[in-house]
Protein backbone atom coordinates (compact mmCIF):
# COMPACT_ATOMS: atom_id res chain seq x y z
CA UNK A 1 0.00 0.00 0.00
CA UNK A 2 1.07 3.93 -0.68
CA UNK A 3 1.68 5.24 2.98
CA UNK A 4 3.58 8.10 4.76
CA UNK A 5 5.20 7.55 7.91
CA UNK A 6 6.55 9.98 10.74
CA UNK A 7 7.90 8.74 13.95
CA UNK A 8 8.65 11.36 16.78
CA UNK A 9 11.34 10.18 19.55
CA UNK A 10 9.92 10.84 23.34
CA UNK A 11 12.51 13.86 23.42
CA UNK A 12 11.56 15.62 20.29
CA UNK A 13 7.83 15.44 21.23
CA UNK A 14 6.20 18.39 23.09
CA UNK A 15 5.29 16.14 26.05
CA UNK A 16 7.64 13.23 26.06
CA UNK A 17 5.38 10.80 24.47
CA UNK A 18 6.86 8.67 22.11
CA UNK A 19 4.29 8.92 18.65
CA UNK A 20 4.20 7.11 15.40
CA UNK A 21 1.79 7.81 13.17
CA UNK A 22 1.38 6.04 9.54
CA UNK A 23 -1.18 7.40 6.42
CA UNK A 24 -2.45 3.99 5.15
CA UNK A 25 -3.38 5.12 1.21
CA UNK A 26 -5.40 2.92 -1.07
CA UNK A 27 -3.86 1.97 -4.21
CA UNK A 28 -4.78 3.77 -7.43
CA UNK A 29 -8.02 3.07 -8.75
CA UNK A 30 -10.53 2.15 -5.33
CA UNK A 31 -10.77 2.71 -2.01
CA UNK A 32 -10.35 1.17 0.83
CA UNK A 33 -13.17 1.48 4.13
CA UNK A 34 -11.45 0.76 7.60
CA UNK A 35 -12.56 0.77 10.97
CA UNK A 36 -11.45 0.91 14.44
CA UNK A 37 -11.67 -2.25 16.41
CA UNK A 38 -10.57 -4.30 19.51
CA UNK A 39 -9.25 -8.09 19.07
CA UNK A 40 -9.74 -9.82 21.97
CA UNK A 41 -7.37 -12.68 22.68
CA UNK A 42 -9.83 -15.47 21.86
CA UNK A 43 -10.00 -14.50 18.33
CA UNK A 44 -6.85 -15.03 17.38
CA UNK A 45 -6.52 -18.38 15.49
CA UNK A 46 -4.06 -21.37 16.52
CA UNK A 47 -2.83 -21.12 12.97
CA UNK A 48 -3.30 -17.98 10.47
CA UNK A 49 -3.88 -18.26 7.10
CA UNK A 50 -2.96 -15.81 4.67
CA UNK A 51 -5.70 -15.01 2.24
CA UNK A 52 -3.21 -13.72 -0.63
CA UNK A 53 0.03 -16.01 0.18
CA UNK A 54 -1.62 -18.95 1.57
CA UNK A 55 0.89 -19.18 4.09
CA UNK A 56 0.20 -21.06 7.11
CA UNK A 57 1.89 -19.89 10.18
CA UNK A 58 1.28 -21.56 13.94
CA UNK A 59 0.96 -18.50 16.54
CA UNK A 60 1.54 -18.86 20.16
CA UNK A 61 -0.55 -18.91 22.87
CA UNK A 62 -1.48 -16.45 25.16
CA UNK A 63 -2.46 -13.55 22.68
CA UNK A 64 -2.97 -10.37 24.14
CA UNK A 65 -6.23 -7.86 23.29
CA UNK A 66 -5.16 -5.09 21.07
CA UNK A 67 -6.32 -2.67 18.86
CA UNK A 68 -6.63 -2.92 14.82
CA UNK A 69 -7.53 -0.67 11.79
CA UNK A 70 -8.61 -3.50 9.76
CA UNK A 71 -10.55 -3.52 6.14
CA UNK A 72 -14.33 -2.81 6.90
CA UNK A 73 -15.35 -5.12 3.60
CA UNK A 74 -13.77 -8.68 3.61
CA UNK A 75 -12.59 -10.64 1.03
CA UNK A 76 -8.99 -9.67 0.83
CA UNK A 77 -7.73 -10.00 3.71
CA UNK A 78 -7.61 -8.89 7.74
CA UNK A 79 -5.00 -6.03 6.78
CA UNK A 80 -5.27 -4.81 10.77
CA UNK A 81 -3.10 -1.59 10.08
CA UNK A 82 -1.97 -0.48 13.07
CA UNK A 83 -2.87 -0.76 16.83
CA UNK A 84 -1.62 -1.15 20.46
CA UNK A 85 -1.78 -4.47 22.41
CA UNK A 86 -2.71 -4.81 25.94
CA UNK A 87 0.84 -4.51 26.89
CA UNK A 88 1.12 -0.67 26.04
CA UNK A 89 2.78 -1.97 22.52
CA UNK A 90 2.07 -0.34 19.53
CA UNK A 91 3.18 -1.04 16.13
CA UNK A 92 1.86 0.10 12.27
CA UNK A 93 2.63 -1.88 9.25
CA UNK A 94 3.18 -1.41 6.54
CA UNK A 95 4.77 1.10 4.71
CA UNK A 96 5.81 -0.03 1.36
CA UNK A 97 9.03 0.36 0.15
CA UNK A 98 11.54 -0.18 -2.71
CA UNK A 99 14.49 -2.06 -3.74
CA UNK A 100 16.57 -2.78 -6.74
CA UNK A 101 17.57 -5.60 -8.85
CA UNK A 102 20.78 -6.60 -7.09
CA UNK A 103 18.99 -7.48 -3.79
CA UNK A 104 15.73 -9.49 -5.34
CA UNK A 105 18.68 -11.24 -7.71
CA UNK A 106 20.38 -12.52 -4.64
CA UNK A 107 16.90 -13.20 -2.11
CA UNK A 108 13.70 -12.90 -4.46
CA UNK A 109 10.40 -12.15 -2.75
CA UNK A 110 8.33 -15.26 -1.78
CA UNK A 111 5.54 -14.56 -4.06
CA UNK A 112 2.93 -17.55 -4.19
CA UNK A 113 2.47 -20.02 -7.43
CA UNK A 114 -1.29 -21.31 -7.70
CA UNK A 115 -1.65 -25.02 -8.58
CA UNK A 116 -1.26 -25.38 -12.13
CA UNK A 117 -1.70 -28.81 -14.00
CA UNK A 118 -0.09 -31.56 -11.74
CA UNK A 119 1.63 -29.08 -9.28
CA UNK A 120 0.71 -28.13 -6.24
CA UNK A 121 0.39 -24.65 -5.12
CA UNK A 122 3.46 -22.94 -3.82
CA UNK A 123 2.47 -20.87 -0.70
CA UNK A 124 4.14 -16.98 -0.48
CA UNK A 125 5.70 -15.47 2.38
CA UNK A 126 4.16 -12.65 4.63
CA UNK A 127 3.00 -9.32 3.86
CA UNK A 128 1.07 -6.66 4.72
CA UNK A 129 -2.22 -8.28 5.15
CA UNK A 130 -0.57 -10.50 7.72
CA UNK A 131 2.06 -8.56 10.11
CA UNK A 132 0.43 -6.80 12.42
CA UNK A 133 -1.86 -10.42 13.74
CA UNK A 134 1.19 -12.15 13.38
CA UNK A 135 3.15 -9.95 15.83
CA UNK A 136 1.48 -7.56 18.30
CA UNK A 137 -0.77 -9.96 19.94
CA UNK A 138 2.62 -11.48 21.01
CA UNK A 139 4.96 -9.25 22.23
CA UNK A 140 5.56 -6.81 25.19
CA UNK A 141 8.37 -4.17 24.44
CA UNK A 142 9.43 -2.38 20.87
CA UNK A 143 12.43 -4.31 20.88
CA UNK A 144 10.32 -7.82 21.13
CA UNK A 145 8.50 -6.74 17.56
CA UNK A 146 11.39 -6.65 15.60
CA UNK A 147 13.39 -9.89 16.83
CA UNK A 148 9.48 -11.80 16.30
CA UNK A 149 9.03 -10.04 13.08
CA UNK A 150 12.78 -10.73 12.27
CA UNK A 151 12.51 -14.20 12.81
CA UNK A 152 9.00 -14.68 11.10
CA UNK A 153 10.83 -13.21 7.51
CA UNK A 154 13.73 -15.32 8.29
CA UNK A 155 11.03 -18.46 8.62
CA UNK A 156 8.66 -17.39 5.88
CA UNK A 157 10.13 -14.56 3.77
CA UNK A 158 7.71 -11.84 2.70
CA UNK A 159 6.30 -11.39 -1.08
CA UNK A 160 7.09 -7.59 -0.99
CA UNK A 161 9.39 -4.82 0.41
CA UNK A 162 7.96 -2.99 3.60
CA UNK A 163 9.08 -0.69 6.55
CA UNK A 164 7.32 -1.61 9.99
CA UNK A 165 7.43 0.97 12.84
CA UNK A 166 7.43 -0.81 16.81
CA UNK A 167 6.76 1.53 19.99
CA UNK A 168 6.49 1.55 23.48
CA UNK A 169 6.99 4.74 26.04
CA UNK A 170 10.84 4.14 25.88
CA UNK A 171 11.87 3.22 21.86
CA UNK A 172 10.59 3.65 18.40
CA UNK A 173 12.40 0.91 16.40
CA UNK A 174 12.05 0.93 12.59
CA UNK A 175 12.79 -2.23 10.57
CA UNK A 176 12.70 -2.65 6.29
CA UNK A 177 12.70 -5.67 5.11
CA UNK A 178 15.37 -6.34 2.23
CA UNK A 179 14.89 -9.18 -0.21
CA UNK A 180 12.62 -11.86 0.52
CA UNK A 181 13.82 -13.37 3.81
CA UNK A 182 16.59 -10.33 5.26
CA UNK A 183 16.00 -7.10 7.47
CA UNK A 184 17.94 -4.83 8.93
CA UNK A 185 16.09 -2.24 12.02
CA UNK A 186 17.61 1.18 13.45
CA UNK A 187 16.36 2.39 16.86
CA UNK A 188 14.90 6.31 16.72
CA UNK A 189 17.08 8.45 18.31
CA UNK A 190 14.99 9.90 21.29
CA UNK A 191 15.87 13.63 19.99
CA UNK A 192 14.99 12.93 16.85
CA UNK A 193 12.22 12.43 14.33
CA UNK A 194 11.86 10.19 10.99
CA UNK A 195 9.67 10.57 8.25
CA UNK A 196 8.99 8.05 5.40
CA UNK A 197 7.15 8.14 1.87
CA UNK A 198 7.30 4.64 0.01
CA UNK A 199 11.54 4.44 -0.38
CA UNK A 200 13.95 2.46 1.89
CA UNK A 201 15.02 5.15 4.62
CA UNK A 202 17.54 4.33 6.77
CA UNK A 203 21.04 5.97 5.69
CA UNK A 204 23.42 4.22 7.58
CA UNK A 205 23.98 1.30 9.52
CA UNK A 206 26.34 -0.26 12.02
CA UNK A 207 26.77 -3.78 12.00
CA UNK A 208 29.31 -3.89 15.03
CA UNK A 209 26.63 -2.84 17.02
CA UNK A 210 23.83 -4.76 15.56
CA UNK A 211 25.89 -7.67 16.30
CA UNK A 212 26.62 -7.04 19.20
CA UNK A 213 24.98 -4.92 21.89
CA UNK A 214 22.26 -4.25 19.65
CA UNK A 215 21.79 -0.89 21.38
CA UNK A 216 20.56 1.21 18.09
CA UNK A 217 20.89 -1.16 15.21
CA UNK A 218 19.54 -4.83 14.53
CA UNK A 219 19.69 -6.93 11.04
CA UNK A 220 19.37 -10.64 9.89
CA UNK A 221 22.60 -12.85 11.00
CA UNK A 222 24.15 -13.14 8.05
CA UNK A 223 22.92 -9.46 6.79
CA UNK A 224 26.45 -8.60 5.94
CA UNK A 225 27.44 -11.58 4.73
CA UNK A 226 25.18 -11.23 2.53
CA UNK A 227 26.08 -7.76 1.95
CA UNK A 228 30.16 -8.95 0.96
CA UNK A 229 28.67 -12.14 -1.00
CA UNK A 230 26.26 -9.93 -3.59
CA UNK A 231 28.92 -7.02 -3.62
CA UNK A 232 25.82 -4.31 -2.66
CA UNK A 233 27.89 -2.25 -0.59
CA UNK A 234 28.19 1.12 -3.22
CA UNK A 235 30.76 2.95 -0.87
CA UNK A 236 34.08 4.11 -1.92
CA UNK A 237 35.18 5.12 1.22
CA UNK A 238 33.57 2.34 3.22
CA UNK A 239 31.13 4.42 4.61
CA UNK A 240 27.63 1.79 4.04
CA UNK A 241 24.71 3.21 2.96
CA UNK A 242 22.21 0.97 2.95
CA UNK A 243 19.87 3.11 1.08
CA UNK A 244 22.95 2.96 -2.03
CA UNK A 245 22.52 -1.00 -1.01
CA UNK A 246 19.12 -1.96 -0.81
CA UNK A 247 17.08 0.88 -2.01
CA UNK A 248 15.99 2.38 -5.48
CA UNK A 249 16.43 6.00 -6.66
CA UNK A 250 14.32 5.59 -10.03
CA UNK A 251 12.69 8.89 -11.71
CA UNK A 252 9.35 7.72 -10.16
CA UNK A 253 10.65 8.16 -6.81
CA UNK A 254 11.44 11.85 -7.44
CA UNK A 255 7.98 12.62 -8.59
CA UNK A 256 6.33 10.03 -6.25
CA UNK A 257 8.39 9.83 -3.17
CA UNK A 258 11.55 12.41 -1.88
CA UNK A 259 9.10 15.71 -2.49
CA UNK A 260 7.13 14.08 0.54
CA UNK A 261 10.43 13.67 2.39
CA UNK A 262 11.49 17.29 0.97
CA UNK A 263 7.94 19.18 2.42
CA UNK A 264 7.65 17.34 5.64
CA UNK A 265 11.93 17.75 6.97
CA UNK A 266 11.33 21.45 5.44
CA UNK A 267 8.34 22.23 7.41
CA UNK A 268 9.94 21.25 10.73
CA UNK A 269 13.88 22.41 10.38
CA UNK A 270 12.82 25.42 8.25
CA UNK A 271 16.68 26.85 9.34
CA UNK A 272 18.15 24.26 9.67
CA UNK A 273 19.25 23.77 5.32
CA UNK A 274 18.12 25.81 2.60
CA UNK A 275 15.55 23.51 0.72
CA UNK A 276 14.64 25.56 -2.01
CA UNK A 277 16.65 28.02 -4.68
CA UNK A 278 19.42 27.26 -7.34
CA UNK A 279 21.82 27.05 -4.00
CA UNK A 280 19.57 24.46 -2.22
CA UNK A 281 21.07 21.73 0.50
CA UNK A 282 18.01 19.58 -0.99
CA UNK A 283 15.86 19.78 -3.36
CA UNK A 284 12.35 17.38 -4.03
CA UNK A 285 14.62 15.61 -6.38
CA UNK A 286 17.71 14.82 -3.58
CA UNK A 287 18.74 10.93 -3.19
CA UNK A 288 20.16 11.78 0.45
CA UNK A 289 17.61 13.73 2.25
CA UNK A 290 17.84 12.65 6.13
CA UNK A 291 16.28 9.72 7.08
CA UNK A 292 16.07 11.66 11.09
CA UNK A 293 16.79 15.11 12.33
CA UNK A 294 16.50 17.02 15.21
CA UNK A 295 13.71 19.38 15.18
CA UNK A 296 14.11 23.26 15.67
CA UNK A 297 11.16 22.80 18.36
CA UNK A 298 9.26 20.12 19.88
CA UNK A 299 6.71 18.55 17.95
CA UNK A 300 3.07 17.99 18.89
CA UNK A 301 0.35 15.66 17.19
CA UNK A 302 -1.24 18.68 15.24
CA UNK A 303 1.91 19.01 13.79
CA UNK A 304 2.36 15.52 12.39
CA UNK A 305 -1.54 15.38 11.27
CA UNK A 306 -0.68 18.81 9.51
CA UNK A 307 2.30 17.48 7.40
CA UNK A 308 -0.31 14.34 6.82
CA UNK A 309 -2.61 16.17 5.45
CA UNK A 310 -0.26 18.01 3.12
CA UNK A 311 -0.77 19.36 -0.69
CA UNK A 312 2.51 21.60 -0.91
CA UNK A 313 1.11 24.28 0.76
CA UNK A 314 3.31 27.38 0.57
CA UNK A 315 5.18 26.12 -2.53
CA UNK A 316 4.81 26.06 -6.00
CA UNK A 317 3.45 22.60 -6.18
CA UNK A 318 0.00 22.81 -4.81
CA UNK A 319 -2.67 21.60 -6.70
CA UNK A 320 -5.35 24.11 -5.14
CA UNK A 321 -2.77 26.94 -5.23
CA UNK A 322 -4.26 29.85 -6.99
CA UNK A 323 -0.86 31.10 -7.70
CA UNK A 324 2.10 30.33 -9.54
CA UNK A 325 2.68 28.51 -12.42
CA UNK A 326 0.33 26.12 -13.75
CA UNK A 327 2.57 23.34 -14.98
CA UNK A 328 4.17 23.12 -11.17
CA UNK A 329 0.67 22.56 -9.53
CA UNK A 330 0.32 18.80 -9.10
CA UNK A 331 4.01 18.14 -10.00
CA UNK A 332 4.26 15.83 -7.10
CA UNK A 333 2.06 13.35 -5.69
CA UNK A 334 0.76 15.33 -2.07
CA UNK A 335 0.77 13.38 1.20
CA UNK A 336 -2.48 13.90 2.44
CA UNK A 337 -4.29 12.82 -1.12
CA UNK A 338 -7.39 11.60 -2.41
CA UNK A 339 -6.51 7.83 -1.59
CA UNK A 340 -5.43 8.24 2.31
CA UNK A 341 -8.00 5.58 3.98
CA UNK A 342 -6.95 6.25 7.69
CA UNK A 343 -4.20 7.94 9.50
CA UNK A 344 -3.39 6.41 13.06
CA UNK A 345 -1.43 8.17 15.39
CA UNK A 346 -0.39 6.53 18.41
CA UNK A 347 0.69 8.71 21.27
CA UNK A 348 2.26 7.19 25.00
CA UNK A 349 2.09 9.99 27.31
CA UNK A 350 5.04 9.00 30.12
CA UNK A 351 3.70 11.33 32.68
CA UNK A 352 0.24 9.24 32.93
CA UNK A 353 -0.09 5.92 34.56
CA UNK A 354 0.24 3.10 32.17
CA UNK A 355 -3.26 1.98 32.70
CA UNK A 356 -4.78 5.28 30.51
CA UNK A 357 -1.49 7.05 29.16
CA UNK A 358 -1.72 5.62 25.40
CA UNK A 359 -3.92 7.45 23.16
CA UNK A 360 -4.49 6.59 19.50
CA UNK A 361 -5.28 9.43 16.87
CA UNK A 362 -7.88 8.36 14.08
CA UNK A 363 -8.53 10.14 11.26
CA UNK A 364 -10.44 9.04 7.94
CA UNK A 365 -10.05 9.07 4.64
CA UNK A 366 -8.14 12.11 2.34
CA UNK A 367 -6.39 14.20 5.33
CA UNK A 368 -6.72 17.30 3.61
CA UNK A 369 -10.28 17.40 4.67
CA UNK A 370 -10.64 15.64 7.50
CA UNK A 371 -10.12 16.41 11.54
CA UNK A 372 -8.58 13.54 13.26
CA UNK A 373 -9.81 12.57 16.96
CA UNK A 374 -8.11 10.51 20.10
CA UNK A 375 -9.28 7.81 21.80
CA UNK A 376 -8.07 5.81 24.89
CA UNK A 377 -6.36 2.84 23.55
CA UNK A 378 -6.56 0.34 27.11
CA UNK A 379 -10.49 -0.34 26.14
CA UNK A 380 -12.46 -3.65 25.17
CA UNK A 381 -14.64 -1.94 22.84
CA UNK A 382 -14.85 1.15 20.50
CA UNK A 383 -17.58 3.83 19.57
CA UNK A 384 -19.57 2.40 16.52
CA UNK A 385 -19.44 5.33 14.43
CA UNK A 386 -15.80 4.39 13.84
CA UNK A 387 -16.35 0.59 14.60
CA UNK A 388 -19.22 -0.36 12.26
CA UNK A 389 -18.02 0.62 8.63
CA UNK A 390 -19.41 -1.13 5.99
CA UNK A 391 -19.59 -1.32 2.65
CA UNK A 392 -22.53 0.73 2.32
CA UNK A 393 -21.94 4.68 2.34
CA UNK A 394 -23.88 5.81 5.86
CA UNK A 395 -24.16 9.17 7.57
CA UNK A 396 -23.90 6.76 10.50
CA UNK A 397 -20.18 6.46 9.89
CA UNK A 398 -17.28 8.48 10.35
CA UNK A 399 -15.38 6.83 7.44
CA UNK A 400 -18.24 7.21 4.92
CA UNK A 401 -18.92 10.81 6.09
CA UNK A 402 -15.18 11.85 5.96
CA UNK A 403 -14.83 10.43 2.59
CA UNK A 404 -18.13 12.74 1.79
CA UNK A 405 -17.09 15.66 3.46
CA UNK A 406 -13.25 15.24 1.49
CA UNK A 407 -15.41 15.29 -1.90
CA UNK A 408 -17.92 17.94 -1.65
CA UNK A 409 -14.60 20.26 -0.47
CA UNK A 410 -12.59 19.57 -2.99
CA UNK A 411 -15.18 20.57 -5.99
CA UNK A 412 -15.70 23.35 -4.34
CA UNK A 413 -12.77 24.06 -2.56
CA UNK A 414 -12.39 27.76 -2.33
CA UNK A 415 -15.93 28.46 -0.64
CA UNK A 416 -15.40 25.08 1.43
CA UNK A 417 -12.15 24.91 2.71
CA UNK A 418 -12.86 27.62 5.64
CA UNK A 419 -15.35 25.32 6.80
CA UNK A 420 -12.87 22.16 7.12
CA UNK A 421 -10.12 24.65 9.04
CA UNK A 422 -13.32 25.28 11.64
CA UNK A 423 -14.35 21.86 11.77
CA UNK A 424 -10.68 20.50 12.51
CA UNK A 425 -9.89 22.71 14.81
CA UNK A 426 -13.34 23.19 17.27
CA UNK A 427 -13.22 18.85 17.03
CA UNK A 428 -9.20 19.55 18.22
CA UNK A 429 -10.07 21.75 20.88
CA UNK A 430 -13.91 19.73 21.85
CA UNK A 431 -11.62 16.19 22.41
CA UNK A 432 -8.37 17.43 23.96
CA UNK A 433 -10.91 19.09 26.59
CA UNK A 434 -12.87 15.64 27.15
CA UNK A 435 -9.31 13.35 27.02
CA UNK A 436 -8.02 16.13 29.60
CA UNK A 437 -11.27 15.91 31.46
CA UNK A 438 -10.86 11.88 32.14
CA UNK A 439 -7.71 11.54 32.60
CA UNK A 440 -8.21 13.55 35.51
CA UNK A 441 -10.97 11.73 36.63
CA UNK A 442 -9.17 8.40 36.08
CA UNK A 443 -6.18 10.26 38.57
CA UNK A 444 -9.30 10.35 41.37
CA UNK A 445 -10.77 6.83 41.29
CA UNK A 446 -9.07 4.40 43.22
CA UNK A 447 -11.03 1.53 41.29
CA UNK A 448 -9.65 -0.07 38.24
CA UNK A 449 -12.79 -1.35 37.05
CA UNK A 450 -14.77 2.14 37.68
CA UNK A 451 -11.60 3.10 35.51
CA UNK A 452 -11.70 1.10 32.42
CA UNK A 453 -15.57 2.25 32.29
CA UNK A 454 -14.26 6.06 32.76
CA UNK A 455 -12.43 5.03 29.06
CA UNK A 456 -15.17 3.39 27.85
CA UNK A 457 -17.23 6.49 28.82
CA UNK A 458 -14.94 8.85 27.48
CA UNK A 459 -14.31 7.36 23.58
CA UNK A 460 -18.11 7.57 23.68
CA UNK A 461 -18.53 10.82 24.89
CA UNK A 462 -15.45 12.11 22.13
CA UNK A 463 -17.52 10.12 19.39
CA UNK A 464 -20.63 11.71 20.33
CA UNK A 465 -19.02 15.39 19.88
CA UNK A 466 -17.21 14.37 16.44
CA UNK A 467 -20.26 12.77 15.16
CA UNK A 468 -22.55 16.31 15.54
CA UNK A 469 -19.62 18.38 14.16
CA UNK A 470 -18.99 15.92 11.03
CA UNK A 471 -22.70 16.06 10.09
CA UNK A 472 -22.55 19.79 10.66
CA UNK A 473 -19.65 20.46 8.39
CA UNK A 474 -21.21 17.61 6.04
CA UNK A 475 -24.49 20.35 5.71
CA UNK A 476 -22.24 23.16 5.47
CA UNK A 477 -19.76 22.02 2.08
CA UNK A 478 -23.09 19.89 0.92
CA UNK A 479 -24.47 23.84 0.76
CA UNK A 480 -21.67 25.06 -0.92
CA UNK A 481 -21.22 22.56 -3.84
CA UNK A 482 -25.00 22.91 -4.53
CA UNK A 483 -24.79 26.52 -5.19
CA UNK A 484 -22.21 25.41 -7.63
CA UNK A 485 -24.17 23.46 -9.81
CA UNK A 486 -24.36 23.77 -13.50
CA UNK A 487 -27.96 24.86 -13.30
CA UNK A 488 -27.95 27.49 -10.68
CA UNK A 489 -29.19 30.45 -11.60
CA UNK A 490 -29.11 33.98 -10.06
CA UNK A 491 -32.76 34.64 -9.61
CA UNK A 492 -35.00 33.87 -6.79
CA UNK A 493 -38.45 31.86 -7.67
CA UNK A 494 -40.45 34.69 -5.62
Amino acid sequence: MACTTILVGKNASYDGSTMVARNDDSGSGHFTAKKFVVVQPEEHPAVYRSVISHVEVPLPGHALRMTAMPNAVEGEGIWAAAGVNAAHVGMTATETITSNPRVLGADPLVVYQPAKGERPEVPGGIGEEDIVCLVLPYIRSAREGVVRLGELLRTYGTYEMNGIAFQDVNEIWWLETIGGHHWMARRVPDDSYVVMPNQLGIDNFDFADACGAQENYMCSEDLKAFVDKHHLDLSLDGSFNPRDAFGSHDDADHVYNTPRAWFMLRHLNPNTWVWEGPDADYTPHSDDLPWCMVPERKITPEDVKYLLSSHYQGTPYDPYAAYGDPKSKGAYRTIGINRNSFMALTQMRPDLPEEFRTVEWIAYASNAFNTMVPFYANVDTTPAYLACTTGEVSTESFYWVSRMIAAMADAAYGKSIFHVERYEEGVLSATRALLNTYDEKQAQEADPARRAALRTEANEAIATELKARAADTLDKVLFELSCTMKNAFSRSDA
